[in-house]
């Protein structure tokens, strides 16, 4: 069995409080204009479920610099916020005024404090001292202080051991009936540079389609942002989007700002659980993508159960499951899987539901308007393979490169 110092994992499911931390440059004499901006933000985020506080400072030793801290309850509450239309269309006024911004998330391991001190005074300013405080202002903090309470505790339980590797991926439509051209495309493109700096490589691109959709998945040693910004100037991959801009079903224009920050901001599917064996050989290992259609608002209870049930695969070590990488966003659910052998030699396995009743769990979350739920062992062999996402190409680096 895979013990969990072996076991390389990440996970938005651990249960624990998530800490984002989000960096911001500003424009030259941006202030005012981004300080209006975040004060409308801070009051709609204040009512988002699962949004406990946040802060807002200022750097002591360049003035421009800029730093949003913010608590949530748990990573998926989070996730459902930022990957909403909702989100996109609150920060799209932060991009005139801010030069650049990094996002980090962390789970809460371990925290300690101390409560306040009943013989000091209060440093609390009341709300009314406020001129835009209003009875809205004090039921959102009213709402958050609830939030806490409920939030207090929720501790990840062990540290998870990492790779060193970032996964990260990105899905968009095609026009149907261009799916054969857009695959040629695809899958003959060159390779960009993979090394972006001495810490920073892209190390993997798969890509795959279902239908009209494409999904192209990427690992990358290092700095994610950086091998994004790196991949995207790459006269080999400007050629390949230019190509098949024509047969996208969102309209894009790259060489606009805003136009590519859109869509790079609707197309990303984020990780949300990755899992792999550690210390296994790795020959005859075949790398594999299945697409779950998820009813409406059940995505991520969907890629929750995958991610249970992936767990408990790479702790066997007579399962074939190699590793598993589980991405989503609203309801499209995505999983990777590295797999010694068939894919349909286990086909409930495969598919993420061996075991009693995690095919009926699974048919509850599953939108049956679209590809039929599956029931019995027939029907999850069926569903199996019309999940199966077809591989356009996986490209590996060589790791001197």
């Amino acid at each position: 069995m895979t013990t969990l110092s072996e076991r390389i994992s990440q996970s938005a499911f651990d249960g624990s409080r998530l800490r984002v931390v989000l960096l911001l440059d500003l424009y030259d004499g941006a202030q005012n204009q981004f300080l209006e901006v975040y004060e409308h933000l801070r009051k709609q985020v204040s009512s988002v479920p699962g949004h406990i506080r946040d802060e807002l400072c200022q750097s002591i030793e360049n003035p421009s610099q800029w730093l949003i801290t913010s608590e949530w309850e748990s990573a998926p509450r989070f996730l459902a916020w930022v990957n909403s239309e909702e989100h996109v269309a609150s920060v799209q006024p932060l991009h005139g005024c801010v030069r650049d911004t990094r996002s980090l998330r962390f789970s809460v391991l371990r925290e300690t404090g101390k409560g306040p001190d009943p013989g000091l005074p209060s440093l609390d300013v009341p709300l009314s001292a406020f001129p835009s405080a209003s009875a809205s202002a004090s039921a959102a903090s009213s709402a958050s202080s609830a939030a806490a309470d409920r939030a207090r505790g929720n501790l990840q339980v062990a540290p998870r051991r990492g790779d060193g590797v970032v996964r990260h991926a990105l899905t968009f439509t095609v026009k149907p009936g261009s799916e054969p051209v857009v695959a040629e495309l695809l899958a003959g493109y060159t390779s960009p540079q993979a090394r972006v700096d001495e810490t920073t490589r892209l190390r993997r691109t798969s890509l795959f389609m279902h239908g009209n959709r494409v999904v192209r998945a990427v690992e990358v040693e290092g700095d994610l942002l950086a091998a994004l910004r790196h991949v995207a100037l790459q006269p080999e991959v400007q050629a390949l989007e230019e190509a098949i801009n024509p047969y996208l079903e969102q309209d894009r224009d790259l060489s606009d700002p805003g136009s590519a920050r859109m869509f790079f901001t609707r197309a990303a599917l984020p990780a949300v659980h990755h899992v792999a064996a550690g210390g296994r050989e790795t020959a005859d290992i075949g790398r594999h993508a299945l697409f779950y259609p998820a009813k409406d608002g059940c995505g991520m209870a969907l890629a929750r159960l995958l991610a249970g049930q992936d767990e408990a695969a790479v702790d066997d070590p007579e399962c074939p499951v190699e590793a598993s990488t589980v991405f989503q966003r609203d309801d499209i659910v995505v999983r990777l899987l590295d797999l010694r052998g068939p894919l349909d030699a286990r086909p409930a396995l495969a598919l993420g539901v061996e075991g009693s009743h995690k095919a009926a769990v699974l048919a509850r979350l599953l939108d049956s308007a679209k590809d039929g739920v599956p029931t019995t062992d027939q029907e999850i062999s069926r569903f199996l393979a019309r999940s199966e996402m077809r591989l356009i190409t996986d490209r590996r680096t060589p790791v001197q490169a």
